[in-house]
């Protein structure tokens, strides 16, 4: 039998080349095609290639968008720690690796556009594979294209464009500042998410912001998800796991330390497990040791996963500027609002702001009424002129603006109010004081007002409430009314806001030093109207304010309003600086409270921690 050799087939050398051409690309988790393709531009704080041990708590972040059973992730963040940069890498990952339809939802089409310049394009260019994919041609400012598919950028207020075009991947960038629904669309988030519908397999949402209110986005989103994680790091002393928290960070108090900035600077943080003292040195090392853990979790297999952090993680910001940004914030609601959201990543909830009868009869002394406390040294009054009786009230004053109302009620005509505000008081020491200025409000009998103020110029002046925020408390203008006697008379102008927020915050102080504070046995209709407002939220064209409304839609709030004026009398009066007055008495304290000043000073900040100590 014949045998034949075969001789071995001899594969063309382009054969072996075109087969792994062909073959599926193993794809990458995001965080590792950072570190191989991402260049950070020059004006990052940290420019050049990503490195994800300098932010090693998004990690896990952008590789849970590899994740095949997660299809949303909600990421709740401070400012200022690499957020935005986390969600373009999740982005350059996905044109390169997995490509597929995209939006990026911004609060605006004016931010989409100007995103496109400082950020993506920069990102592209500085990107091989991406710039190899990019069509900048056939790409137009807000529909960029890359191979086969489009990234589409849309602004929140533009709901058109949020209702067409099936999408794969939809980012949400900073959607506690998207505008509200309207009357004839659907709120921003809910028309983009509508437009994943066609991909529920294999879709991805990302959505992140600062926080802003309970009832906001993203802090909707994140308790809706079905499972929620925090970072925890090691404690360098104990070793112990720990999530940081705000109450934890210990600096002097004002007495050792006066000035706030050197107080700031002393800052550090104090493990809740051994009380070892942590410094910005030990940060580091924690962080990169740190890991996501659950604090809640619905289901063994989350279809959507929330991320929390505070700024206390940030590796660019140092104890002390958190210090130092909430000494700066905490005496200003709206300071205070902005360091909750941005710093801590919390929901704003204005609790010192909330009050009602039962504070206010609380905040009863020993003192009857039309009797001075010890400590006064200034008297003002405020006067609220109605269609059929006068309004008044009467407060002391005394250091660091402790306040307590010695009198008030109803006059029926302006000769009542004029005998009531003439009234001499004696004090605890023999002497006979007068009130020394009562603002009466002139928007009810203007002219009857004014004639009476130019009368009692002595003790009484003109005042009216701000239509606009104003940049201090008050501020003095003049009347301009043609042919009138009051032309060019004295007329104060009050922001009533920021006297009702001051009134609020001080009315949660235990009595004494700087407390506000009434006489005892003072009736509950005056309790009653002077907490018949409160502070709300409103929300118009994508901006949130805030101001304060009735309670009740015919609640009386006579006497809140007379207390605002006579807080602007007294500022008019200087009461502020009432304790540099007396120099020698500066450093001495009345009975109550026995705390040194610095203590009940801080009361403000101590009380408001304690009202989310269930917080990090």
């Amino acid at each position: 039998m014949k045998r034949y050799r075969v001789k071995p087939y001899e594969v063309p050398g382009w054969i072996m080349p075109a087969v792994a051409a062909l073959r599926p690309r193993k794809r990458l988790p995001v965080s590792q095609w950072a570190e191989q393709n991402r260049i950070l531009p020059d004006g990052n704080s940290i420019p050049g290639p990503w490195r994800n041990r300098v932010t090693p708590y998004l990690t896990e972040i952008m590789d849970t968008f590899n994740s095949e059973s997660v299809e949303k992730i909600i990421f709740v963040k401070p400012t200022q720690v690499g957020g935005t940069s986390a969600m373009e890498n999740m982005l350059g990952s996905l044109i390169d690796q997995d490509p597929g339809p995209t939006m990026i939802v911004y609060p605006s089409d004016d931010l989409a556009e100007r995103t496109v310049d400082a950020k993506l394009d920069p990102m592209i260019r500085r990107c091989k594979p991406l710039a190899a994919l990019y069509q900048k041609t056939d790409s137009k400012k807000l529909q960029l294209k890359f191979g086969s598919m489009t990234v589409y950028l849309n602004g929140a207020n533009s709901p058109a464009d949020l209702s067409s075009t099936n999408i794969r991947y939809l980012f949400l960038d900073e959607v506690d500042k998207y505008p509200g629904a309207s009357k004839k669309e659907s709120d921003p988030v809910s028309l983009a998410i509508e437009r994943t519908k066609s991909y529920t397999i294999n879709r991805k949402i990302f959505m992140t912001s600062t926080p802003t209110l309970k009832t906001g986005h993203i802090w909707r989103a994140k308790e809706g998800a079905e499972a929620e994680k925090h970072y925890f790091v090691p404690c360098p002393h104990c070793g112990s796991y720990i999530e940081l928290q705000f109450a934890q960070l210990k600096w002097p108090s004002k007495d050792d330390v006066p000035d706030s900035t050197a107080r700031a600077n002393m800052a550090r943080y104090v493990c809740q497990v051994c009380e070892g003292v942590i410094t910005d040195r030990d940060k580091g090392r924690m962080l990169e040791a740190g890991r996501w853990q659950f604090v809640r979790e619905r289901t063994e297999t989350p279809k959507s996963v929330a991320y929390w952090m505070s700024t206390l993680y940030s590796p660019f910001t140092r104890f002390s500027d958190v210090a130092q940004a909430f000494m700066d914030s905490k005496d200003d609601p709206e300071l205070l609002q902005n360091f909750v959201n941005s710093w801590l990543a919390e929901p704003w909830e204005d609790t010192k702001l909330k009050t009602n009868a039962d504070l206010v009869l609380e905040r009863q002394t020993e003192i009857p009424a039309w009797e001075l406390p010890e400590w006064t040294k200034l008297l003002t009054g405020g006067i609220d002129v109605q269609e059929n009786c006068v309004y008044w009230v009467i407060r002391a004053w005394g250091d660091f603006m402790t306040s307590q109302n010695v009198a008030h009620g109803q006059a029926l005509s302006m000769t009542e109010v004029e005998r009531v505000m003439n009234t001499r008081f004696l004090m605890p020491s023999g002497e006979k004081v007068m009130v020394e200025l009562a603002l009466m409000d002139s928007s009810d009998q203007t002219d009857t007002v004014y004639d009476f103020c130019l009368i009692n110029g002595d003790w009484v002046r003109a005042c009216k409430g701000s239509s606009v925020s104003l940049q201090g408390y008050y501020r003095i203008s003049t009347v301009n009314k043609a042919g009138s006697r009051a032309n060019g008379m004295q007329l104060v102008l009050v922001d009533g806001g920021k006297y009702k927020d001051m009134i609020a915050a001080r009315m949660r102080r235990p009595n004494g030093t700087g407390s506000w504070m009434v006489h005892k046995d003072c009736d509950l209709e005056y309790a009653e109207q002077v907490t018949a407002e409160h502070k709300i939220t409103e929300r118009k064209n994508g901006k949130v304010s805030y101001r304060w409304v009735p309670k009740h839609s015919h609640g009386d709030n006579h006497y809140l309003d007379c207390e605002v004026y006579a807080a602007a009398a007294a500022d008019v009066m200087e009461v502020r600086s009432l304790v540099l007055q007396n120099p020698g008495q500066a450093d001495q304290q009345p009975e109550k409270p026995a705390q040194p000043v610095w203590q009940t000073e801080t009361t403000l900040e101590e009380n408001w921690i304690g009202t989310h100590e269930d917080w990090i």
